[in-house]
């Protein structure tokens, strides 16, 4: 059986390839594709696989773009962070699904339901264009808690509680209200699409903040903003010139 995985994610995608080898060891895992665009192009060049391992999210946009410029006739199993998003809309339209984080059960079970529905090499019986239809114009779905996992230890952080997102010498972190830190395995690119906009902005590169971190905020040059946050960062947190009009809007509740 040859498998894609479209996923964004690195530490994602490697799970799912161990997951999947242990269920499946037989499996070709033909490649891992981490953007839309790489995907089009991807499936430009090669034929279509047995299976499809795809993340609704990616790095450049809703992998159901990639739909509209590919006829993908492969059967797909879908994967989202969210544990709401377009759920009704699989169900309806007969498609597998997998939340963030993939266990293996569930794994499992998603691929003896392709097994049965589909066979190897058989078209698929998705209809993508009526799915397509289905999702048009959703509402957002925003992600509500992060699963964060330091050496031996897990723990779930509710969004709500999180003053600000950051990088730090190529690592991304979080930052709780209270003045916790913790290591995060989405870059900011990627936060950007899984939070609600009305909370939470990217300020420049390295920060992305909530509403309710920002303590005070000062003019600085070039019509640029610095912000004082809460809890305080060692780091300068000044709006970069090209994000400063939109920063106002967004302040201003236009976001």
């Amino acid at each position: 059986m040859k498998v894609l995985v479209v996923e964004d994610e690195e530490p994602a995608a490697a799970r799912l390839k161990k997951l999947f080898k242990e269920i499946e060891p037989e499996a070709d895992m033909q490649d891992v594709i981490v953007s839309v665009k790489s995907a089009v192009k991807w499936f430009q060049h090669h034929p279509m696989p047995d299976l499809i391992l795809l993340d609704i999210h990616l790095a450049d946009g809703q992998s159901f773009e990639i739909f509209k410029q590919v006829d993908i006739t492969s059967p797909v199993i879908f994967i989202t962070a969210f544990d709401e998003y377009a759920i009704q809309a699989f169900k309806v339209n007969s498609i597998d699904y997998l939340l963030k984080p993939i266990k293996k059960d569930e794994l499992e079970e998603a691929l003896k339901k392709f097994h049965k529905l589909h066979g190897v090499k058989t078209k698929s019986l998705t209809d993508f264009k009526k799915l397509i239809e289905t999702l048009k114009d959703p509402k957002p779905e925003f992600k509500k808690r992060f699963i964060i996992r330091y050496g031996d230890h897990i723990k779930t952080i509710d969004t709500n509680t999180i003053a600000y997102f950051f990088t730090e010498e190529k690592i991304n972190f979080l930052r709780t209200d209270d003045n916790k830190t913790f290591p995060l395995d989405f870059n900011l690119d990627k936060l950007e699409t899984l939070l609600d906009p009305a909370v939470f902005f990217r300020i420049n590169r390295q920060f992305i903040i909530s509403i309710h971190s920002i303590e005070q905020m000062f003019a600085f040059s070039k019509s640029r903003v610095k912000i004082k946050l809460k809890p305080p960062t060692n780091e300068d947190t000044i709006v970069s010139t090209e994000r400063a009009a939109a920063f106002k809007e967004w302040l201003g509740g236009e976001a």
